[in-house]
Formats: C-alpha cells, sequence, structure tokens
C-alpha cells in the first residue's frame, strides 16, 4: 500500500520502518523544518526493547543508554516509599535502560534514513479528509493535499487528527539534561526519586551517552503544577535551588550546572483515550491513541508496541478497515490496564493533598515488600503486566548478548 505517517517521533519512525520492510511504499511527514525529537530522558523498558530487538536496533539503543536495576525513592525522612527492582521479574539478566529521547530519535532516525524512507518536513498537518478509496492530508500554508491508501496518525496527543480534549493532568514536570557527575552522590544503576508528601517530587535518571565520545548525562525532574509554572518563571533560580537541595541535599553536587531557568523545560501530560482510534483508512497510535501521565514510564514503549501491532495486523487477511481494527485489538486490553494503572499511581506521587501520600508511605510501600508485591511491582514497571509480548510473538531480548562486547 501507499502508506503516510503523520509525525516523525518514536512511533511515527518505527511505524515507518516496519511498514516499509514489509514492502509498503511510506511516506513520513514533520512539521518541524528537519526532524528532531521533543523532550529529555526515558526508560526503555523490557516491551520497548522487544520491538527495537525484533527490528535489529536493541544493541545500538543499548550502547547510548544506560542499564537501570532498580527505581528507588525516599519520602523527606528518608523511607522507602517506591522500590521496584528488575531482579524480582525472575527473568535472567533483564533491566531497564535509561535513555535520552534524542539517543533513541537518533537510532530509529538513522534506520528510517539508510532505508531511503521519504520524510517531508515543514508539513504540518491540519487535517485529513477520506475519499472514496484514499485518505487526504490538508497541509498549514499549502494548497496541495497528499493522498494516500492508508494515513497513520503519531503526532501525539495534541494532534489535530484526534478528537479534542481537556484532559491535561493538574501536575507536570521540570525537565533538563546535565552531566553525570563520576564522582557524585547518584549511583549509575538506579533511578533515584525523593518525595515531600506527594507535592514535591526530585529525580534523577541516568540516560548514557548522546553520540559517540559524548560525556555521560542524566536527566534531572522537579514535579510541578501547571497553575504554579508563571510563579516559578518568576521566582530567582537561586531560591529553586535551595528548595531542592532542601528535599535532596546531594543535589548540590550538579546544580552548579544549572545556570538559567530556561535550561528546566517545562512538560505537561495529558491522561486520555479514546475509541474507537480507527477511521475509514486513518488509525491513531501512540499517543495520538491513549496517553498518560509518565509515573509508570510507558509512553514510548506502548508507541512502538502500537507501532509493532500495526505492522503485525497488516500481514493478515482481510479488508483494510478489518485489519486496522485487529492492529486495535490485540493492544487494546494492555492500553487499557496502563491507562487504568497509571490513573491509580499518579496521585501517590503528584497531589496537592497529603492523603494520597499517607496511604503510599503507611500503607501501600509496607504492604508491596510482602510476596508477591516485588514479582507484582517489577512487572508493572517492566509494562510487561497483561502480558503484552504474548499477544503479539514478541519475545524479551537476551540482554546477555546485548552487553557482550
Amino acid at each position: 500500500m501507499d502508506i503516510g505517517i503523520a509525525g516523525c517521533g518514536i512511533g511515527g519512525l518505527a511505524a515507518a520502518l516496519l511498514l516499509h520492510r514489509q514492502g509498503h511504499h511510506v511516506t513520513l511527514y514533520d512539521r518541524f523544518p528537519a526532524p528532531r525529537p521533543v523532550g529529555s530522558g526515558l526508560m526503555l523498558q523490557p516491551t520497548g526493547m522487544a520491538v527495537l530487538d525484533r527490528m535489529g536496533l536493541a544493541a545500538e539503543a543499548l550502547a547510548c543508554g544506560a542499564p537501570i536495576q532498580r527505581l528507588h525513592g525516599l519520602n523527606r525522612e528518608g523511607v522507602a516509599v517506591l522500590e521496584a527492582d528488575y531482579a524480582d521479574l525472575g527473568m535472567a539478566g533483564v533491566f531497564g535502560i535509561g535513555i535520552h529521547r534524542a539517543s533513541l530519535f537518533d537510532v530509529l532516525h538513522r534506520a528510517v534514513m539508510a532505508a531511503g524512507i521519504a520524510i517531508l518536513t515543514d508539513h504540518q498537518v491540519r487535517v485529513s479528509t477520506a475519499g472514496a478509496d484514499s485518505r487526504r492530508l490538508h497541509f498549514t500554508d499549502r494548497d496541495a493535499a497528499a493522498a494516500h491508501e492508508l494515513v497513520v496518525d503519531c503526532m501525539g496527543v495534541g494532534s489535530p487528527l484526534a478528537p479534542a480534549g481537556d484532559s491535561y493532568l493538574p501536575f507536570g514536570a521540570l525537565w533538563c539534561t546535565m552531566e553525570w557527575p563520576e564522582d557524585g552522590p547518584f549511583d549509575a544503576s538506579l533511578l533515584e526519586q525523593r518525595y515531600e508528601n506527594a507535592g514535591k517530587m526530585a529525580g534523577v535518571l541516568p540516560t548514557g551517552r548522546r553520540g559517540a565520545g559524548g560525556v555521560r548525562e542524566f536527566s534531572f525532574f522537579w514535579s510541578l503544577q501547571q497553575a504554579d509554572h508563571a510563579a516559578w518563571q518568576a521566582n530567582s533560580l537561586a531560591q529553586f535551588k535551595a528548595e531542592v537541595t532542601d528535599l535532596w541535599p546531594q543535589c548540590d553536587a550538579v546544580l552548579d550546572q544549572l545556570q538559567s531557568p530556561e535550561q528546566m523545560v517545562f512538560a505537561c501530560y495529558a491522561h486520555r483515550s479514546f475509541a474507537p482510534p480507527v477511521e475509514d483508512r486513518l488509525v491513531h497510535i501512540g499517543d495520538a491513541w491513549h496517553s498518560a501521565s509518565p509515573q509508570l514510564g510507558q509512553g514510548a514503549n506502548t508507541a512502538l508496541l502500537d507501532a509493532f501491532a500495526l505492522s503485525m495486523a497488516l500481514e493478515s487477511e482481510g479488508e483494510l478497515q478489518h485489519r486496522l481494527e485487529l492492529a486495535i485489538a490485540l493492544r487494546r486490553n494492555h492500553v487499557r490496564l496502563y491507562q487504568w494503572l497509571t490513573a491509580a499511581f499518579t496521585p501517590l506521587y503528584q497531589s496537592a493533598s497529603a492523603w494520597p501520600a499517607m496511604v503510599r508511605d503507611l500503607l501501600l510501600a509496607p504492604a508491596s515488600r510482602i510476596a508477591p508485591g516485588p514479582a507484582i511491582k517489577a512487572r508493572l514497571v517492566a509494562g510487561l503486566a497483561g502480558s503484552p509480548l504474548e499477544a503479539l510473538g514478541l519475545a524479551l531480548p537476551d540482554y546477555a548478548a546485548l552487553r557482550a562486547p
């Protein structure tokens, strides 16, 4: 088929490569003058790595990321209230990978360019219309429309092709990328967080190296309500640093790298999904279909799974619409499960009320240390709850082989 993919992010690039390899003629559309990622660090979970491994890109992704063995969060009193260890999966050698979004983007973008897939930049999609046997994309500031047999919407939560919704969460986060302190106070194998109730949260995620010979980096993030962002911008940077070190004194070792408020990018998050995400010759995947807070770190991983499910469904027999509905059916249960889980877990770590943190610290955290709690937590964080890989015929990569010299 002739397929147009709107959006050149992680899901769009993965879908383009998978569908091109099946023999489809693929065109990617991106609104920027040159394709580029938006965001800072993320966690590549075993689910996302299973897709990258099938694409032959897992080793390349690992090479520019940082292996993460555990998630470890302490409240102000120094009590562990977030503990998730990949070793509790009971699967030898499995770990998460902290990686800068730009690094993962580059891995996929290089593969797309090597495959000769067309990327049309400066094409901001405005709307889509269905014809008798085609779907047309219409662009801002361009008269010509592009017709394809199928359009895949990978434009994220704000996609103009998806139903509009007012679903942004009250809390977002400030992010920045810093150089890893080689002799510093942080553990390179951990995603670490510190909390004051659920209203304040700081985090450090090792993200490996961007580019050959690059320095090791990490993503620093600070939870913040959207309503408080303007006040944060009006305050002094020194005041912010003092607030961070008051919660997490060890951060003083790296905050000298923060020289300007512009280094901290504010990210908003939305919790939404809609049904059905299939129209006439149009399918929405990734955040264009479903999005949630980043508490369980599934965004990029679910986009990769969605892209693989679409490629798998298009290989089946039957009418196009039936195959698109199959792609959604392959992912629906896992998406619904993690939509529910993130909605349930987010208030425990991001809330203006003190009650969720009290429930977390006094009840849930102690109870989760009792078997089978550790194994359940590990599966939730790894994205493996609901058995998404089995539904797609995917298997975990051989992590030992990936780490071998």
